[in-house]
């Protein structure tokens, strides 16, 4: 799956204007997680089509950059402790990971969680994660 990360001024409308040109170019937001960083603010989408989310938000004036990274997708049992015991795999493995969020529950017994590893790890994170390509 892929995420599409955007940086934009920290400014408020420049989450409506993302999420308006994305729906006008019919493009469905399946997950988002948003943050301030100093004057800026970064937001990380994940959508089933990347290419036109991109196309989209490339013509948003203000947009500092938009880039398109692989995302894991990891199903984990929801209850107390799984995120420790996922991310622990990751830390005995060395990876280093750029952003982790929940994408969703599946059903009262599982959650999927985003891992976007730094992409030069993303080899590691797959293997210590027993995900095959």
């Amino acid at each position: 799956m892929k995420e599409i990360t955007v940086v934009v001024e920290n400014r408020i409308g420049n989450l409506a204007n993302i999420a308006e040109a994305l729906g006008g170019a019919g493009v469905n937001i399946e997950a988002i997680a948003a943050y301030g960083h100093g004057t800026n603010a970064v937001f990380r989408l994940v959508t089933r089509d990347p290419t036109s989310a991109k196309k989209a938000l490339d013509k948003i004036p203000g947009i500092q950059g938009t880039t398109v990274s692989d995302i894991l997708v990891v199903k984990m049992p929801n209850r107390p402790g799984e995120l420790g015991k996922l991310t622990r795999k990751l830390s005995n493995r060395k990876v280093d990971l750029e952003s982790v969020y929940i994408l969703g529950k599946t059903d009262e017994a599982f959650t999927e969680v985003a891992v976007k590893p730094v992409e030069a790890h993303l080899p590691l994170a797959k293997d210590a994660l027993g995900i095959k390509d």
